[in-house]
């Protein structure tokens, strides 16, 4: 599997990242174009940098740079309307040339990743609900990760998945999550009541 950057922002926020990267059974790989967009003051501030640094200096992650074929596609991602940012553009190019599965949240790279690769892309949601994350986290402790993503990490999931994120969080945590689509409208029904 190939990890887009807000993935790696999701996965950090949960707290327990590393538990849910090691759990899951694929191997996972992260461009190093990805591994750049997470060296900004906001990323050193916030963790994210050390938190892929660590999991790459564990072997949790391997860190692959592009080849020439996969830059031209990265290239012509980034360049024509309707353009892509780098992390989404390097992580569909890496997974497309190599066969691979992408990890993408954002609209717009999930649809060019399926309309290149024929595949629907997996979102952070599915590495976080995985049923091995959740066995090896624990009921509460998965609870807990899903609801960081979302608050803190403000993970972007699926609308046809929140009343089921919902309903694992709670709707007193879900208040604190403006992220879930359809928040307002949620919470604005919960509000008449």
């Amino acid at each position: 599997m190939v990890l887009d950057t807000s993935v790696l922002i999701n996965l950090h926020a949960t707290r327990c990242g590393v538990d849910i990267l090691t759990s899951i059974p694929n191997p996972i790989i992260v461009a190093n174009v990805v591994a750049g967009e997470l060296e900004n003051e906001t990323s050193r501030r916030n963790g994210e940098e050390a938190f892929l640094g660590a999991l790459s200096a564990a072997g949790h992650v391997s860190l692959l740079d592009l080849t020439d074929q996969e830059f031209e596609m990265f290239f012509e991602l980034t360049s024509v309307s309707p353009s892509l940012d780098d992390g989404e553009a390097a992580t569909i190019a890496l997974a497309s040339a190599r066969g691979l599965f992408p990890v993408i949240d954002e609209k717009r790279g999930r649809t060019r990743a399926n309309a290149i690769m024929g595949v629907e892309p997996a979102w952070s949601l599915d590495l976080v609900l995985h049923p091995v994350t959740a066995d090896s986290l624990g009921a509460e402790g998965h609870r807990e990760a899903l609801f960081r993503a979302l608050r803190d990490g403000r993970m972007r999931i699926p609308p046809e998945s929140t009343s089921h994120v919902v309903s694992i969080i709670g709707i007193e945590n879900a208040e604190y999550c403006t992220c879930l689509p359809g928040y307002k409208q949620l919470f604005a029904r919960r509000d008449q009541r």
